[in-house]
């Protein structure tokens, strides 16, 4: 969010489609061919089961219109289409109004395996099976009601929060280790380092999750576990505009990646 994108948005027409081509439509198969198994082996329960609800298409991409026909009676959640990156303001804007933004385009085979920014597939074989889910909407949704209430200044620490439950979280099942975030759900790569021996893993704490950089372009070197997803669910109940004062207070953590380059 904020940055420029590389890819071009697609504008859907008077009915709300968008036109893909039958190569954007392969890129879809085939992610969707690959990742389909990755999923079902390391993806927590929440999202399995959201995605068998979707029975979203193989061989095409989805269109959001039709999403949101799902979606709206689970949970009174839709999709719209926006450019890959929005600002914070539109973004907690949306998820207050139960709206997900997605970003329209699909990945070239370039950027086939990992993409540094949100696609469509990112959004919709990511982000919406847990939409489908009432409770996982509804901390969406307190997120955007928070970030809507804060000022630009907060919204950096507020996001932190979803990056490391919505988009890149863990969580413990059944004893075992299961990724939960929708980035991933749809990462070829990063869906499997997270659960490897190399990123560092800490217990799910808000307070600590508020204080913890990021950049979006890397595999995460940190992921949270959440030993109980009824506890992110508590999460949403919470002051989260009182929890930011305190993470403020306390300062960043020290990142645990290189600094970004830039160019000179």
């Amino acid at each position: 969010m904020g940055k420029a994108s590389a890819y071009v948005a697609k504008t859907p027409d008077a009915s709300g489609h968008i036109h893909y081509t039958d190569e954007e439509n392969a890129v879809w198969r085939d992610l969707y061919a690959q990742q389909a198994p990755n999923v079902a082996r390391h993806m927590a329960r929440p999202y399995l089961d959201g995605l068998a609800k979707l029975d979203l298409p193989r061989d095409r991409i989805p269109q959001a219109v039709e999403i949101s026909e799902i979606l709206r009676p689970l949970t009174g959640w839709q999709v719209a289409p926006v450019p890959a990156l929005i600002p914070f303001g539109r973004f907690f804007a949306m998820l207050a109004d139960r709206t997900f933004p997605a970003a329209s385009f699909i990945r070239s085979r370039e950027d086939f395996d990992y993409i540094k920014e949100p696609d469509i597939f990112h959004e919709v074989f990511g982000h919406t099976p847990l939409l489908t889910d009432p409770r996982f909407g509804g901390f969406s949704q307190a997120i955007g009601a928070a970030g809507l209430r804060a000022e630009p200044k907060d919204y950096s620490w507020i996001i932190r929060l979803y990056w490391f439950t919505i988009e890149f979280g863990l969580a413990r099942e059944a004893g075992g280790l299961k990724a939960l975030g929708s980035g991933l759900a749809s990462s070829p790569t990063e869906l499997p380092w997270s659960l490897s021996d190399g990123p560092e893993r800490r217990g799910f704490d808000v307070i600590d999750i508020l204080r913890t950089p990021y950049r979006i372009d890397i595999h995460q070197p940190l992921y949270y576990v959440l030993e109980d997803i009824d506890t992110l669910f508590a999460a949403a109940e919470r002051d989260l505009l009182a929890d930011v004062r305190k993470a403020q207070s306390l300062g960043l953590f020290a990142p645990l990646y290189p600094a970004e380059r830039t160019a000179s």
